[in-house]
């Protein structure tokens, strides 16, 4: 009877319920690119566009650095919040958290902090302070409004509800189209503040949507499960917000070190244009971990199935871009790129394609460390991660530099690889150490 139970448990968990879950976490996560491209086709047809670009740059920078702590919310509600008592303890850890960036942002936006930051963290031009302050400010309101929607998306992702992650996306991108038309008529796109007031509209759109439906999935929820310890919150939070800010840092050290190279204008071009690509294909694949958090106790091979099919889709999408004319004409009449950049960029592209390859993989472990709420054996392959990308990219721009932006690639690819090695064998140790256990208390 009881393998008769766990066959039909594996069947109602089985390879196309994980799709129709996934695939609007997925079409959420492209749409959501989209929304950049509204804003900055928006800006860009302001009289200065290139100022206001700039400086909307420069605070959108700021903004990601700080808008970290608020989307790890989404990972922990999904992970830890199994009924509404639970979810209540994450919703006032998310409120201590949200006071003390509400606060930071206000040092930036309103004292000589903030000239401070703009000025010698960002170069920025002082007359342009306080444009940059109060894009900032509005940008400060997007981070408090992208956690309470991440809060919420975590328990309506657990539930697998899905569908309406996506629908809050199309109608966030509605009402930022919508915004940026009236904007465009009435003449007010001419500061970078139009662009941050497009981003909060929109935010707050999908934030209201994840709210509405997230409360009516807590309000009947009646699960009596066990309160979650203020201390068990952030043990598993902390850690992960680390990590993602990890990876914000990598990139920023490879333009660093490709300042070195022979042409640094086409190769630091050539490599962001390729990595542009690259993650907005990966885009697509970002939520392997909720894939890993949802089914893997049910069904793990038909995860693993999961897992090989996002690892060689992105990769054959991304090599017919490399390997035949498809290549130069997406370069040249979708991206615009003129035929020199073109051609070294899908040269950078072919080496990216290990990246696709691996990536799917590296979430998947990753995914399976939050499962066992051990987020902080995640710090460790990341930091590898990094050490890798920085040995790997320091011989090749002094001994190679005629490499240019494939130099970049290839150091992104090896850092890539090494965490992906690290992080199997952080989970590989962990579940030795678990069987061993397992094994004691039989033996007892």
């Amino acid at each position: 009877m009881e393998g008769t139970k766990s066959e039909n448990s594996a069947k109602d968990y089985g390879f196309t319920k994980i799709l129709i879950f996934f695939i609007p976490l997925a079409i959420s996560a492209s749409l959501t690119s989209v929304s950049h491209v509204i804003i900055n086709g928006t800006l860009s047809r302001a009289d200065h566009a290139e100022v206001i670009i700039a400086n909307y740059a420069v605070c959108l920078s700021l903004f990601s650095i700080l808008e970290r702590p608020a989307i790890v919310f989404r990972q922990t509600t999904s992970a830890l919040a199994k009924g509404r008592q639970s979810f209540l303890n994450i919703a006032a850890f998310f409120v201590k958290i949200s006071l003390f960036v509400s606060l930071l942002c206000a040092l930036i936006g309103f004292t000589k902090l903030g000239d401070w930051v703009f000025i010698y963290g960002f170069n920025a031009d002082a007359k342009s302070l306080s444009s940059l302050k109060i894009t900032f400010l509005v940008l400060a309101a997007v981070i408090l409004f992208s956690g309470l929607r991440g809060l919420y998306q975590g328990i309506i992702i657990n539930q697998f509800e899905t569908k309406w992650v996506s629908l809050g996306v199309v109608m966030r991108l509605v009402g930022m189209f919508g915004l940026a038309i009236c904007l465009l008529h009435f003449d007010l796109a001419n500061t970078s503040v139009a662009g941050a007031v497009i981003f909060l509209t929109g935010m707050a759109i999908e934030c209201l949507v994840s709210v509405w439906r997230g409360q009516t999935i807590v309000n009947r929820n009646s699960n009596a499960d066990k309160p979650l310890g203020q201390k068990e919150i952030s043990s598993f939070y902390f850690p992960l917000v680390f990590y993602m800010s990890f990876q914000t840092v990598l990139i920023p050290i490879i333009y660093s070190f490709l300042g070195m190279i022979d042409d640094v204008h086409l190769g630091i071009a050539s490599f962001a244009l390729a990595f542009s690509i690259t993650n907005l294909v990966l885009s697509f694949f970002m939520y392997t971990h909720q894939v890993v958090l949802q089914f893997y106790k049910h069904n793990k091979p038909a995860v693993i199935k999961c897992v090989i099919v996002f690892s060689i889709v992105p990769s054959l999408f991304l090599g017919a871009l490399c390997f035949t004319s498809a290549g130069p004409w997406f370069m040249s009449k979708v991206m615009g790129a003129e035929t020199r950049l073109a051609y070294e960029s899908l040269e950078v592209l072919k080496i990216c394609l290990i990246k696709t390859a691996v990536f799917p993989w590296v979430d998947y472990f990753g995914g399976i460390l939050m499962l066992q709420k051990s987020t902080k054996t995640l710090l460790k392959p990341q930091i590898y991660n990094m050490i890798g990308v920085v040995l790997f990219i320091i011989p090749l721009v002094y001994l190679y530099p005629e490499l240019n932006g494939k130099a970049g690639a290839i150091a992104a690819s090896a850092g890539e690889l090494i965490g992906l090695l690290a992080i199997f064998l952080v989970v590989s140790h962990r579940q030795n150490i678990n069987l061993k256990e397992k094994n004691v208390n039989v033996n007892k």
